[in-house]
C-alpha cells in the first residue's frame, strides 16, 4: 500500500481584533536586530544603537505589500492614482527574562504588543564581538523560549482577576447569563496557566469560545512568524548551526508557523545600493532580498487580503478581512456601496492577464455577475453596482 498522505497543520482559529487597520510588531530580546530591520522594512531611521532598550517607545510605519499583479494593472491602465495595500509596522523595544513582573521597561512593553495583532518574532543566530547579547551568548532556541514564556506569564496575570470577578457574578452571585463565559475562561486558564501553552497553539477552540478569546485578545493568540537573523555569509549559502533546531522547536511548539531567515546585515547593505548595482550584486553572490516575502506573511497572518479596482484614473487595493462577502467588501470603499449594493461583477486577475482586456474577459465568458453570498477573493478585480440616491450607479 502506498504511504498515507501527511495531512497539513489545521490553520489557526480566527481570533483578534475585527477591521483592516491591524498591526503587526516587532518582537524579540534586546540586540537581536530587530530596529535595524525595522529600519530597511520601513525605509526609516529608528534608533539601533548597541544597547538594550534603545528604543522605548514604539516606532511605528506603514509598509506597501509588493504584489507583481497591482504592478501590471498600474503598467496596463496607467492610471492618474495608484494605492497600493499597506502592512502596519511597529518596532517595539526588546523584552528580557521577567518582562511580565516589569523587568527592563517590560510591563510597558507588553502593553505595546498588546496593541498590535500579529508578532514578527525575531531572534538571533550571528555571533558579533562587537554587538552584546543580554543573555550572555547566542542561543535563539532559548531566547524564543524566553519570549514565549513572559507573553505566556503575562497572560496568566492578565486572566486571573477576570476569573475572580467572573466567579463572584456567576459562581457565587448566580448570574446565569455569564456563567457561560465563566467555563470558558476555566478551559482556557487550564490551557495557559496548567497546561502552560499558548492560545493559538489549540487549533480547536469552538465559535463560542472565539467569541470569549476575541473579548480578551490575550497575547499568546496573535499570530507569530520567526525571523531568524543570521550574518551575510550564513544567509547567502544558505547554512546555520541553528536554523534546523529552530524549524524542529516551533515544528513541536507552534506547527504550521512560518520560519523566514533572514539578514538585517545584507538588507542593509542592499538598501544602500542603486537598482541596477543591487541586482549585479546579487546576481553574484546567488541571493535575493527577503522582505517582499515577509511582508506578504506578515499581511496574510493577520488574515487580510485585497481586492482591485482598476481603471485609467485608479489603479488601488482594497484591503479586506478573509471571508469577506462582496457587499461589505463594496462598504470598504464607501458605505453607500453596501447599503444600496446590487451585484459585483468580477474578473479574476489571471483572466485578465491572458485575455488582456475587460471586453476579452467578457468575450470568453469569464466575466461573473455575483450576489450578496459571494465570498471575495484575494487578487479579485470587481466592479460594484448600487442602488443609492443622488450616486453614480458604478464604481471602478
Amino acid at each position: 500500500m502506498p504511504p498515507k498522505k501527511q495531512e497539513a497543520p489545521k490553520p489557526p482559529p480566527l481570533i483578534g481584533r475585527f477591521g483592516t487597520s491591524l498591526k503587526i510588531g516587532i518582537v524579540g530580546l534586546p540586540n537581536v536586530g530587530k530596529s535595524t530591520f525595522f529600519n530597511v522594512l520601513t525605509k526609516s531611521q529608528a534608533a539601533a544603537e548597541n544597547f538594550p532598550f534603545c528604543t522605548i517607545d514604539p516606532n511605528e510605519s506603514r509598509v506597501p505589500v509588493p504584489d507583481e499583479r497591482y504592478d501590471f494593472l498600474c503598467q496596463y491602465h496607467k492610471p492618474a492614482s495608484k494605492v497600493p495595500a499597506f502592512l502596519n509596522v511597529v518596532d517595539i523595544a526588546g523584552l528580557v527574562s521577567g518582562a511580565h513582573l516589569g523587568q527592563g521597561l517590560g510591563n510597558a512593553f507588553l502593553s505595546h504588543i498588546s496593541a498590535c495583532d500579529g508578532i514578527f518574532h525575531m531572534t538571533r543566530a550571528f555571533d558579533d564581538e562587537d554587538i552584546t547579547h543580554v543573555e550572555g551568548n547566542v542561543d535563539p532556541v532559548r531566547d524564543i523560549e524566553i519570549i514565549h514564556e513572559e507573553l505566556r506569564l503575562k497572560d496568566e496575570e492578565m486572566i486571573a482577576p477576570v476569573i475572580d470577578k467572573l466567579e463572584k457574578l456567576a459562581v457565587r452571585g448566580g448570574d446565569k447569563k455569564l456563567m457561560s463565559e465563566y467555563e470558558i475562561l476555566m478551559k482556557i486558564r487550564q490551557w495557559i496557566v496548567e497546561e502552560k501553552k499558548h492560545v493559538r497553539f489549540n487549533h480547536d477552540w469552538n465559535d463560542k469560545e472565539i467569541e470569549v478569546l476575541n473579548k480578551y485578545l490575550f497575547l499568546t493568540s496573535k499570530p507569530m512568524i520567526y525571523l531568524v537573523n543570521l550574518s551575510e555569509k550564513d544567509y547567502i549559502r544558505k547554512k546555520n548551526k541553528w536554523l534546523l533546531k529552530i524549524k524542529e522547536w516551533v515544528d513541536a511548539h507552534d506547527p504550521g508557523a512560518q520560519v523566514i531567515p533572514v539578514s538585517g546585515c545584507l538588507e542593509s547593505k542592499l538598501q544602500e545600493m542603486e537598482e541596477e548595482e543591487k541586482k549585479k550584486y546579487c546576481e553574484e553572490v546567488k541571493t535575493q532580498s527577503v522582505l517582499p516575502k515577509i511582508i506578504k506573511s506578515g499581511f496574510s497572518a493577520l488574515q487580510l487580503e485585497y481586492f482591485f479596482t482598476a481603471g485609467p484614473d485608479e489603479v488601488r487595493a482594497w484591503t479586506i478581512r478573509k471571508a469577506t462577502k462582496a457587499p461589505q467588501a463594496a462598504g470598504k470603499i464607501h458605505t453607500d456601496f453596501e447599503k444600496g449594493f446590487i451585484m459585483a461583477e468580477v474578473m479574476k486577475y489571471d483572466d485578465f492577464k491572458e485575455e488582456g482586456s475587460e471586453s476579452a474577459v467578457k468575450a470568453a465568458g469569464k466575466y461573473r455577475q455575483q450576489g450578496r453570498n459571494y465570498v471575495v477573493e484575494d487578487g479579485d478585480i470587481i466592479f460594484f453596482k448600487f442602488n443609492t440616491p443622488n450616486a453614480p450607479k458604478k464604481k471602478p
